[in-house]
């Protein structure tokens, strides 16, 4: 085993990136860089099954995309390659033998009917359902017979009797089983393809992995892995488990809960910077020294350290994800900001692709007006939706604030004010609302929200000045007299 440090991620290629794999991949690629070490991406891609077109891809891309980066894997190659299962069979087959050649493993020909049934009585008898060990030292001249029959094996790793297997995890501490806990465990299925808990092994000695930081799921799974490590001499890596992610009912988050967005792509589209999520999910099961929350990535890798890792469960907070964006938000430059918000309105019609100039500057000026209230970019249809609609619908509260009994008048000044405004820009119609207020001798909220309300249909938004210039003349107008004619001024 070498001394430098070594961890990997091991995706499979099954669809999207989930929160809790990128988190996954987050914790290792900070570990290793936090420790000088090298951070390798391994494709798990035996089960054929699940597999999806384009799936090792998107998790590549999303990976990166967050500001993760890899030294090995399969699209940059190493000096430990393949980096893809199924392109490694041969490597496996190798210690398949051995294992078969020391006895240490053998082939099993029961059918799926046979093994359903074995578990079904195990239950009727309240045991734990687990391989009985029935093919364990078939004869010779059983195994003519199965194989005459067509029966295709598995192969099964012979679990040592009375057996303890105890491992210091880097989260939890020790965890022990027993061998008795498990039956002779499938190495290699049916069809010939090693199962998930020897391709591992076999891969992360290989590779020199000399930590491997997963989710708590993976916590069973350790000891076969270890037996793995056993059989062949070999000294196993130092394993952590992460604790779950729950969602704010204190619930295991599941890929079937609609009420979080959970995958990375997901977030992407809503227009999440992948700075935010970088900082969020590394905070999801660690936590740094302090009350600081906002870091960069390379404060992170600097300030990262495994036993900070938490032992409770950490909860997906989506309104803190909100929070978290705005303040990375904030600190964008205007023209990134621009690029950021400028598709979503275009996306929903509400500006052209090919708009001109005037139409541009414009559109600048709106999603601008947003830039210190904005929680994600696809938010900027909502926010600026009261620039885009035709007709107002005031709803209950605004219709409170326009049949207080000054707001005829001040509405009929600041109308005959507007109109013989040639220059109309948030300057001169500052200007104006003043000259309003010195007209009137209304002042504060008597002033300002009836003339907000009217030509925003808002109680509340962005700097009134500004709003009423982007707005138009035209329209702004148009809004007054016809609320000046609802209330039979």
């Amino acid at each position: 085993m070498t001394n430098q440090v070594r961890v990997r991620y091991a995706p499979s290629p099954t669809g999207h990136l989930h929160i809790g794999n990128a988190r996954t991949a987050l914790f290792n690629y900070l570990y290793a860089k936090h420790f000088d070490g090298k951070f390798i991406v391994r494709t798990e891609d035996t089960d054929e099954k699940r597999n999806v077109e384009g799936g090792e891809e998107s998790q590549f891309y999303y990976l990166k995309w967050l500001g993760i980066e890899w030294d090995e894997g399969a699209d940059v190659g190493g000096e430990y390659g393949p980096y893809r299962q199924m392109e490694r069979l041969d490597i496996y087959q190798k210690y398949i033998d051995e294992l078969l050649e020391r006895g240490l493993a053998y082939k099993c020909y029961m059918t799926e009917e046979e093994l359903d049934a074995e578990r079904e009585e195990q239950r009727a008898k309240g045991q734990a359902p687990k391989y009985s060990g029935a093919h364990r030292d078939l004869t010779a001249e059983q195994i003519a017979a199965y194989e005459a029959e067509g029966r295709k094996p598995s192969i099964r790793f012979r679990v040592p009797d009375n057996k303890t297997y105890t491992f210091p995890d880097i989260v939890r501490g020790n965890i022990t089983f027993e061998s008795s806990d498990f039956g002779d465990w499938v190495i290699v299925k049916k069809n010939g393809i090693p199962t998930y808990n020897f391709a591992v092994a076999i891969d992360d000695h290989l590779m020199q992995i000399s930590h491997i930081l997963r989710g708590e799921e993976h916590i069973s799974n350790t000891p076969k892995q270890m037996m793995i490590y056993e059989a062949f001499g070999w000294e196993p890596p130092q394993f952590g488990h992460m604790t779950l992610i729950l969602n704010e009912d204190r619930k295991k988050l599941s890929k079937r809960d609609e009420h979080i967005v959970q995958f990375i792509e997901q977030y992407r589209n809503l227009g999440y910077l992948p700075e935010t999520l970088f900082n969020f999910i590394t905070l999801l099961g660690w936590s740094p020294v302090g009350e600081e929350e906002i870091f960069t990535k390379d404060q992170l890798i600097e300030i990262f350290d495994p036993d900070r890792l938490s032992t409770s469960a950490a909860v997906f907070d989506p309104q803190k994800l909100k929070w978290m964006n705005n303040e990375y938000i904030k600190a964008l430059d205007m023209e990134t900001f621009i690029d950021l918000t400028l598709p979503y309105l275009v996306k929903e019609g509400k500006i052209p692709a090919d708009m001109d100039e005037d139409t541009r500057v414009w559109a600048e000026k709106v999603v601008a007006l947003y830039k210190e209230q904005l929680r994600y970019g696809a938010e900027i249809v909502e926010l600026t939706e009261l620039f885009f609609r035709k007709h107002i619908d005031y709803d209950e509260a605004c219709m409170k604030v326009l049949r207080e009994e000054q707001v005829p008048e001040v509405l009929q000044v600041f109308t005959d004010k507007l109109i013989h405004l040639d220059d109309f820009n948030k300057d001169t119609i500052k200007a104006q609302i003043k000259a309003t207020q010195k007209e009137t001798k209304h002042r504060g909220k008597k002033l300002f929200m009836p003339i907000r309300v009217a030509t925003t249909g808002q109680m509340h938004g962005p700097e009134l000045p500004m709003a009423i210039e982007l707005l138009g003349k035209e329209v702004v107008l148009a809004r007054l007299d016809k609320i000046l004619t609802q209330l039979g001024a």
